[in-house]
């Protein structure tokens, strides 16, 4: 039960609600060779058992589905491999803080595009970010779909488009996010298929709330031999990691109702903050809003909910200098967070500063 005196932390896009009960259940049946024995998987032609089972469930040979400890290990093994010194890589401002450094871990160079902000949501620009693509020939573009903070995604047709426009370089498509807003996959065999030079990252870590795990997976067109022998693991991978994404896939009805209870909450956010004036709340597709405040009310509001002991994500990013991300938790999570955000604008007078 959440009270006052437990610190509720909101500031760091986890699945608050937990993994499934079933994956309890699978670390129960953990026997003495899941940790002292290898995996032998690969006597039948085959990584793991698990890059198996997403092999079926996506469509996608089985050759080119990859395994790692998180998206950001995935990431890096693909920028890395690609990337060498002095080559580019194009990703988004306005988006997670190691996209813009993992380049430079090998020698390479950033070259950032700006996602446009609208009065409620953000959005990309596919056609100037393929205009800035020809004038940087940059070897690796990265997308972020939805992208963190702002959590807007990049459509379908859009990612086609860019993906005609770039094929001599490599397309990173980072749907760490992925499940919140939708469990659709099937436009992922299509893609890969379709894009040799493409690569989906997917993780565990948020929608299946087994961040601790740190297991993720990517799906890479064919063209990328390359990554495919970079990645390669011929010990085999985190067994217990494995078996507690398994027992994930198998629960899919209770992740189908957290995701259906993020996305009443996060209506219930924009509700609250289109009350009040000088507050904007970005539509999201994500488990978490990004809410611009006035910039007056950003210390007060930080003491306040300090006091509370309720932490959000509180931005000193120039991009975001009057922002907040407020991580998704469960109802009772947010209802708490709702009510001091009420108390603290009803006990600071607020008197409707603009934006």
């Amino acid at each position: 039960m959440e009270n006052g005196s437990t610190i509720l932390y909101l500031d760091r896009n986890e699945n608050l609600y937990g993994p499934a009960p079933g994956c309890f259940g699978a670390l129960r049946t953990v026997a003495i060779d899941d940790l002292s024995v290898y995996s032998r998987d690969f006597t039948r032609g085959v990584k793991s058992r698990l890059s198996e089972r997403l092999s079926a469930e996506l469509n996608i040979p089985e050759q080119q589905i990859l395994l790692s400890e998180g998206s950001e290990d995935m990431l890096k093994q693909a920028v890395h491999c690609y990337i060498g010194p002095g080559e580019k890589m194009l990703c988004p401002a306005q988006s997670w803080w190691y996209y813009q450094k993992v380049a430079s871990e090998v020698g390479g160079e950033t070259i950032t595009y700006s996602l446009k902000e609208d009065k409620d949501a953000y959005h990309y620009d596919v056609d100037e970010l393929i205009a800035l693509y020809e004038k940087e020939s940059p070897r690796v573009v990265l997308i972020a779909s939805p992208n963190n903070p702002t959590g807007n995604s990049f459509s379908d047709s859009d990612l086609k488009s860019l993906a005609e426009a770039v094929r001599e370089s490599i397309v990173v498509l980072d749907e760490a996010y992925w499940g919140f807003a939708d469990t659709s996959n099937e436009h992922i065999a299509e893609l890969v298929r379709r894009y040799r030079n493409l690569l989906v990252l997917r993780t565990f870590s948020k929608y299946y709330a087994l961040a601790g795990a740190r297991i993720a997976f990517a799906a890479v067109g064919a063209g990328l031999s390359r990554l495919t022998k970079f990645a390669s693991r011929y010990l085999g991978y985190n067994r217990i990691s494995e078996i507690l994404a398994l027992a994930a896939l198998d629960s899919a009805g209770y992740y189908e109702n957290i995701g259906h209870a993020m996305r009443e909450d996060r209506e219930l956010y924009y509700e609250f903050f289109d009350r009040h004036p000088g507050f904007r709340c970005y539509r999201s597709s994500a488990n978490f809003v990004l809410v611009k405040i006035p910039a007056e009310w950003k210390d007060p509001l930080k003491t306040f909910l300090e006091a509370k002991r309720i932490v959000i994500k509180f931005f000193s990013e120039p991009e975001f200098a009057n922002c907040v991300r407020i991580t998704l938790g469960t109802k009772e999570q947010n209802q708490r967070l709702l009510q001091a955000l009420s108390e603290f604008l009803q006990s600071h007078r607020f008197n409707g500063a603009s934006s």
